[in-house]
């Protein structure tokens, strides 16, 4: 067993980094010891931030997105298109379609996608308010912004049944070839998903 060359303070720091997603032993070891050097440039400012983060940011009570604002900032914009709600699996697919600047609609997170292996079934999700939402007089679309696996394809046809009675438009992101994508390096889902849903040139 290696000898542990810190304190356990600091041990304790790179354990805790380590837990973060893309960070394994070695490179929170190294994140750890930049902190370190770098304690009054990065590490005080960077504690103080993680303080006022846990104390303010809260979970917007009408889509589920993460804000210091409840209702949250894109909820309250009133730039936005009240009629389309984008229906997402994660507040990270959120933020990456707010990156492209893909949709002006509003957005409503469930939390994750139905997963029978997992144990998530529909009451460990927000669907029922998205029902109540599509109910909504103003709302004419709701766009289904989940991942083209197994369990986000069943969470869309989940949802979509419930759906059935509330006067909307049920629409899900186009599957297919990504731009830049080669034929010849694409699976043969995709390039099926890409052949049914051809469109004109």
């Amino acid at each position: 067993m290696a000898a542990s060359v810190a304190g356990p303070e600091i041990e304790r720091l790179i354990q805790l980094l380590a837990r973060l997603p893309g960070l394994g032993p070695r490179s929170a070891r190294r994140a750890a010891l930049h902190l370190i050097k770098k304690r009054e440039a990065l590490m005080t400012p960077l504690a103080g931030a993680l303080q006022v983060a846990i104390e303010r940011i809260q979970v917007c009570k009408t889509c589920g997105n993460i804000d210091t604002n409840n209702p949250c900032t894109v909820c309250t914009d009133p730039r936005r298109d009240p009629s389309t709600i984008v229906v997402v699996a994660d507040v990270a697919d959120l933020w990456a379609l707010e990156r492209a600047n893909a949709t002006s609609g509003r957005y409503h997170v469930l939390g994750a996608t139905l997963s029978p292996l997992d144990g998530v079934g529909p009451q460990d999700l927000t669907i029922d308010a998205l029902v109540a939402r599509a109910h909504d007089p103003q709302v004419s679309e709701i766009v289904l912004a989940l991942n083209a696996t197994v369990d986000g394809q069943t969470t869309a046809h989940y949802i979509t049944d419930l759906l059935q009675d509330a006067n909307v438009k049920v629409t899900r992101l186009a599957h297919g070839v990504p731009v830049g994508g080669e034929l010849d390096y694409l699976d043969e889902g995709t390039l099926s998903a890409a052949m049914r849903q051809r469109t004109l040139f």
